[in-house]
């Protein structure tokens, strides 16, 4: 059974919350509808409408909610909502004058990256003298280190999304469209426990050498290098994995390039440890591929953080100084990509442990042959 966060569980994030911004010198966080406020609370909307929905979390008093009177009971039936003092206001009534007096008037707050402009801009209207910064330039560790409940679901998910890809190279793939195949890699998700799938992309051919292509109507034939990311929501939390699979033989030149990405994918889980910088893990991989000569052809950051969602701090990219912790949960996954031939991914998911790396993704990063 998936675990129930407690109310205890939602009330030590939104005191950690609270001293994160105090030590940022920041009045507190500011949380609108969306990640950030499922982390805290466990409370999710039932629709995210115009409706002004707001958490604070101030650095030196209690939380408080505001929510549209509407939606009220559902609020107060959230696991966090114990943890905080609840509000509301009516239709008809300016719900910023109502959230200004959970504010500061003259306060600096983070703000969730997903708030609408709306909100922000009726905040600054009632409180002029307040100043707004995003939660990920401000906070962006906020919610990066993962506890062993966390972990032990985003392992469940990554395990999950390993089984879909057992399932899909066993279906046939020449001959198909690549939507056909992304149907697949969509039902196989679901069929292994997850809820809800965000995305499965299938790049064949050229279509592989675009590292976000999504699928199409090509039709996969024998000789195509194809790009499988696929991933989605299990129990809450996320899943996200890259292989690449050669229908029929490859050719030497496919084989080398698979073997530089995959290498370049071992390099960069090799130097996950506690203490290095995130921007060593980009380093790593990315050295293996410059000095292949294909340095130009690897056109994106190594990894992101995964969690709640399926993109989140921390980023594994150049310039990236935030030290790795051990919880922190993210993706390596390196490529090479050569315009109008063929593109190569490798991608797991990793957890920091207290002195390494653990990959929660296990199937083969050596090419595999699909028929």
């Amino acid at each position: 059974m998936a675990k129930t966060f407690t109310a205890e569980d939602f009330g030590a994030r939104i005191e950690r919350a609270g001293r994160m911004a105090e030590a940022a010198g920041l009045s507190g966080v500011v949380v609108t509808p969306g990640a950030d406020l499922l982390y805290l609370t466990g409370y999710v909307p039932v629709a995210i409408t115009e409706r002004l929905t707001m958490l604070v979390v101030p650095s030196d008093r209690e939380a408080a909610m505001i929510v549209p009177v509407l939606e009220r009971p559902d609020a107060e039936s959230a696991p966090g909502s114990s943890n905080l003092t609840l509000s509301d206001w009516a239709d008809g009534n300016d719900p910023y004058e109502a959230a200004a007096e959970l504010l500061d008037p003259e306060g600096r707050y983070a703000i969730s990256d997903a708030a609408w402009a709306m909100h922000l801009l009726g905040l600054q209207r009632v409180l002029p003298d307040s100043h707004y910064v995003s939660t990920s330039d401000a906070l962006p560790m906020l919610r990066a280190v993962k506890d062993a409940d966390e972990l032990e679901l985003l392992a469940a998910a990554g395990e999950a999304a390993d089984a879909a890809f057992y399932d899909i190279v066993g279906v046939r793939f020449s001959g198909r469209k690549e939507s056909e195949v992304a149907a697949d890699l969509a039902e196989a998700l679901k069929a292994h426990g997850h809820s809800t799938v965000e995305f499965t992309l299938v790049g064949s051919g050229p279509n592989g050498a675009n590292p976000h292509h999504e699928f199409g109507e090509r039709v996969l034939r024998e000789g195509d290098m194809v790009v499988l990311d696929f991933g989605g929501i299990k129990d809450g939390y996320t899943s996200d994995t890259t292989r690449t699979v050669h229908v029929g033989e490859p050719t030497e030149e496919e084989r080398k390039v698979h073997e530089i990405v995959e290498q370049a994918q071992q390099a960069g889980f090799e130097a996950v440890r506690p203490g290095v910088a995130c921007q060593e893990v980009d380093r790593a991989s990315r050295k293996l591929i410059v000095d292949a000569g294909y340095g130009e052809r690897f056109v994106h950051r190594t990894g992101h953080g995964i969690g709640l969602t399926a993109h989140e701090p921390p980023y594994m990219v150049e310039g990236e100084e935030h030290v790795l912790e051990p919880g922190m949960c993210f993706s390596i996954e390196p490529g090479i990509y050569l315009p109008n031939e063929f593109g190569v991914r490798i991608e797991d998911i990793v957890a920091v442990t207290d002195d390494g790396g653990r990959r929660l993704n296990t199937t083969p990063r050596e090419l595999t042959i699909v028929a």
